[in-house]
């Protein structure tokens, strides 16, 4: 089936709908806020413990992943420039069902279980440096509290406020991995790292590269507000591919700082490395770059999920995939106030189910990279079908050399998939919680379509519908 559509790339913006003010800058700092979190930290320091040197191959991949997703989510939300994101990509390619999957285990979900990892993981942090000062969970409802505040009170307050957190977040980091690597470069340390004996193509370093790629996700939730964005056709694609390039260089000088100040052991075994190497470049005055770079990185990642997965709620109660009063809109603010009220819910509830626990924050962090590898691999599924459905549509972005990257991009997430369990003792863990979670969303998802939307499960809309 083709036709000859043309979906504006500026969308339509209805009576008393979202308001255009976001630019290239704020949308770069969304995509690197989101991206570069706590959990961020932690996982690619073990990872550089885990391989020295080594690690840069499965880094490399995992950013050529990344870009891969980066281009599929371009052409999807510049071609369907609606506030529901994937929800609204997958309807009209692949149905309903995996429409509401996608969306609810990709980010929902992950919601539920990165969020409550990063604030407790700040709550951890806080709590080493300032033992004593403050009660138990206090920083994590505390800054979960504000950010949700703030979020109701105004998309330009949190373009503002999201601008600056990453800046800081960004130079700290530079700043701790590029001091570590002019401190530590004579040392016996490096000399190891420099000299030491890996391979490029053994299956140890490569299968990193399901858990270095939990250092490029996250991107994309510039796509949920296309609505809100100046000249979109432009500033989403470069916003994700810039920062990714950003997040790259960051991250691989971070790592390569820690290899030269610490011994691989020490960034595998202890459940702070980023602790340890702040203070192994700074000493005692590396506690307070520390809590910076904590604070930062998880405001930055909790202010940016508490404006775009609210958007896509109020997307799909546009569209009938979940409860209307999702698209509910604050008269002066126009935020989604009802969605943004529940993500912040369910964003707190883990926190206190799950204590203040290390494995329990890993065992979140890596359930949460299953059910967001899930919506990759749907996203790329869902080019495919566009391409063969509508080849005649009109695409402000269209895909490089596709279908390379999306073909590339499920079959580096399937392998992420298999290989992200770190130890065999989690596996079933992982996959367990994971597994769980995700039944019930496909439970819940099924009755929703079929009862209320009372619609087939796996039958595409047409595009024109969500025009």
């Amino acid at each position: 089936m083709s036709a000859s559509v043309s979906v504006p790339a500026q969308g339509q913006v209805e009576e008393g709908g979202f308001r255009r003010v976001l630019g290239l800058g704020s949308l770069l700092a969304v995509a690197i806020g989101l991206v570069v979190s706590q959990g961020v930290m932690v996982l690619m320091l073990q990872g550089a413990g885990f391989s020295g040197l080594g690690f840069i191959v499965p880094l490399g991949l995992a950013y050529l992943l990344a870009l891969s997703y980066a281009f599929s989510f371009s052409e999807l939300s510049l071609m369907i420039p609606r506030a529901g994101g994937l929800s609204s990509y997958t309807e009209v390619a692949i149905g309903h069902f995996p429409a509401i999957l996608a969306t609810f285990s990709g980010y929902v979900v992950v919601a539920m279980f990165a969020l409550s990892a990063e604030l407790l993981l700040l709550d951890l942090i806080v709590g080493k440096v300032y033992p004593g000062v403050f009660p138990p969970f206090s920083i994590a409802f505390g800054v979960l509290g504000l950010f949700t505040v703030l979020n109701l009170m105004g998309i330009d307050i949190f373009a503002k406020l999201q601008t600056a957190l990453a800046v800081v977040m960004v130079i700290v980091l530079l700043v701790i991995g590029v001091a570590a690597i002019v401190e530590g470069a004579p040392s016996e340390t490096a000399s190891t790292v420099l000299q030491g004996d890996w391979n490029p193509m053994g299956a140890g370093v490569l299968t990193l590269t399901a858990l270095a790629v939990w250092g490029f996700v996250g991107a994309e939730f510039v796509c949920p507000l296309v609505e809100e964005t100046r000249k979109p056709e432009r500033n989403i694609p470069r916003s994700m591919i810039i920062g990714l390039t950003v997040i790259f260089v960051t991250i691989g000088l971070y790592c390569l700082g820690a290899l030269f100040m610490l011994p691989q052991e020490a960034l595998t075994t202890d459940a702070l490395p980023h602790y340890l190497f702040a203070t192994a470049v700074f000493g005692k005055a590396g506690e307070a770059f520390l809590v910076i770079a904590a604070v930062t990185a998880t405001c930055s990642t909790l202010n940016t999920s508490l404006a775009a997965i609210p958007r896509m709620l109020y997307g799909m109660a546009q569209n009938g995939q979940a409860f209307p009063q999702f698209k509910r809109l604050s008269p002066r603010a126009r935020t989604p106030w009802v969605a943004v009220l529940f993500v912040a819910a369910i964003t707190g509830l883990p926190i206190l189910v799950m204590g203040q626990d290390a494995a329990s924050i890993n065992l979140l962090l890596l359930a949460a990279a299953l059910a967001w590898l899930l919506a990759y691999i749907i996203v790329h599924i869902d080019v495919i079908a566009l391409r063969r459905r509508y080849p005649n549509i009109a695409r402000p972005f269209s895909t490089p050399f596709y279908p390379w990257p999306q073909v590339f991009g499920i079959a580096g997430m399937l392998y992420a998939i298999w290989y992200a369990s770190p130890s065999p003792d989690m596996t079933a863990k992982i996959f367990g919680c994971a597994g769980v979670v995700l039944a019930v969303v496909s439970l819940i998802a099924a009755v929703w379509i079929k009862l209320v939307m009372k619609k087939p499960l796996f039958t595409p809309e047409p595009i024109e519908r969500i025009q």
